[in-house]
C-alpha cells in the first residue's frame, strides 16, 4: 500500500497508525501547492480532491478523508486495538470523536494557516478552537489518551492536528490536559518513527 503525504500535514495520523499497527507503507511525498508527486507527477490525475492523505492499496483502489483511513488500517490489524470492532458501541464513540476532530478541530485551523486571512477571522476561529478545545480537555480528564489507557485511531488524529497549534501561534497553556497529551503521545516510539520518516524530527 501506498500513502500520499505532506510532512506535519493531516496525513501524519494514518502514518502514525500504520507504524502503531506495524503496517508497512510505501510514501509518496506530495506539494500541496503544485498538486505534484515527487515521483509520478500529477497529484490531481490519482486524486482529484487535491489533498492529502490518500491511500492506495494493493488493488488500485485509492482511499482519501483521513478518519475513514485510519479506521481502515486499524480493522487490517485488530490485535493492535486502535479501533474497536466494527458495529460496537464504542466504535461509534470512536467515529463521534473522528468526527468532532475533523469538523470542530482540523477546520477551524485551516484560515489560520493562510496569511491572507483577515485578522478578525483569525480571531474568531481562534476564538472558535478555544471553546472546543474545551470539550477535549474535559475528555482527557484522569486519563492518558481520549477513551482511557489505550492508545486510538482517535489519539493520533488529535495530536495531529494539535501539533499545529504551534505553527499558527494558537496557545494551549489553558488546557494542561491537552498538553500533557501532546507529551505523551510525542514520546510513543511509533508516533517518533513516523515524524522522523517525514523530516519532521531528527
Amino acid at each position: 500500500m501506498k500513502l500520499f503525504y505532506a510532512s506535519g500535514a493531516c496525513s501524519l495520523s494514518p502514518h502514525i497508525v500504520a507504524h502503531e499497527a506495524g503496517i508497512a507503507l510505501e510514501l509518496q511525498k506530495v506539494d500541496l501547492k503544485t498538486k505534484t508527486m515527487t515521483r509520478e507527477g500529477d497529484y490531481l490525475a490519482l486524486n482529484p480532491k487535491g489533498y492529502v492523505p490518500a491511500l492506495q492499496l494493493d488493488n488500485g483502489e485509492l482511499l482519501t478523508e483521513g478518519p475513514v483511513i485510519v479506521q481502515y488500517l486499524a480493522d487490517l490489524k485488530p490485535e493492535s486495538h486502535l479501533a474497536p470492532p466494527p458495529a460496537s458501541f464504542e466504535r461509534y464513540r470512536l467515529q463521534e470523536m473522528l468526527v468532532y476532530i475533523n469538523s470542530e478541530l482540523h477546520k477551524s485551523y485551516s484560515p489560520l494557516f493562510n496569511p491572507a486571512t483577515p485578522a478578525q477571522t483569525r480571531a474568531e476561529r481562534a476564538a472558535y478552537l478555544t471553546r472546543r478545545y474545551g470539550y477535549v480537555e474535559k475528555q482527557l480528564q484522569g486519563r492518558p489518551y481520549l477513551f482511557g489507557e489505550r492508545f486510538s485511531v482517535a489519539d493520533a488524529y488529535l495530536f495531529t492536528v494539535s501539533s499545529w497549534a504551534r505553527m499558527v501561534q494558537f496557545d494551549l497553556a489553558p488546557f494542561p490536559n491537552v498538553l500533557a497529551f501532546q507529551e505523551r503521545t510525542a514520546a510513543r516510539p511509533a508516533v517518533q518513527a513516523a515524524m522522523r520518516a517525514e523530516g519532521l524530527i531528527k
